[in-house]
């Protein structure tokens, strides 16, 4: 790891991370050891500690460090638990750094999850114009799902928690990143 890279790391941490109420210590010491340079193609690797989303396969970004911190705050993750990252190699690097199991959900079709397999923590970065019922189904008991619903301009980060009489969510706080590819809102005819 360079110099540059971790002072570049711990700048995120102090004026982007801390700043937005993220004061999860385990969270932050995760935080601070995971290399987000190294989840981008080499040419972007200058701006991964920006408060900026990057690019790192086409549709695909890592969120602002600041939107995803609190996302991951929210969801409350706990060594030992289950994870599924879905477009979201950072924060499931961060989980991984945290001590949890992570699976990864990547490619094509991300709103088909594992079959037969529920988790503790289901996370995504990026927005979706509606929650796939898919990723809903793939909570365990007690399990925690934090995913950005955008339909606008300005999105709301949501908390969807599976109890024994269903699936409740909330928002959170308020965000705003792209799309994933796929899911956008659809538009409509108009006049």
């Amino acid at each position: 790891m360079s110099a540059d890279f971790a002072a570049a790391r711990l700048t995120m941490l102090d004026t982007q991370v801390r700043p937005a109420d993220v004061t999860d210590w385990a969270l932050q010491d995760a935080i601070g050891s995971v290399a987000r340079e190294a989840l981008v193609p080499a040419d972007k690797a200058f701006a991964a500690y920006a408060d900026a989303e990057i690019e790192y396969a086409p549709g695909r970004r890592l969120m602002r460090p600041r939107d995803v911190a609190k996302l991951l705050q929210t969801l409350k993750p706990e060594k030992g638990e289950t994870a599924l990252a879905i477009a979201a190699p950072y924060a499931a690097a961060v989980l991984e750094s945290m001590g949890l199991a992570v699976d990864r959900l990547e490619g094509e079709d991300l709103a088909t999850t594992p079959a037969g397999k529920t988790y503790d923590v289901v996370i995504v970065e990026g927005a979706v114009a509606e929650t796939p019922d898919a990723w809903t189904a793939a909570l365990a008991l007690g399990g925690r799902l934090g995913v950005i619903e955008r339909r606008g301009p300005a999105g709301k980060a949501m908390l969807y928690v599976r109890a024994e009489d269903g699936v409740g969510g909330r928002p959170v706080f308020e965000a705003a990143p792209s799309y994933l590819a796929g899911f956008e809102p659809v538009r409509g005819f108009a006049f």
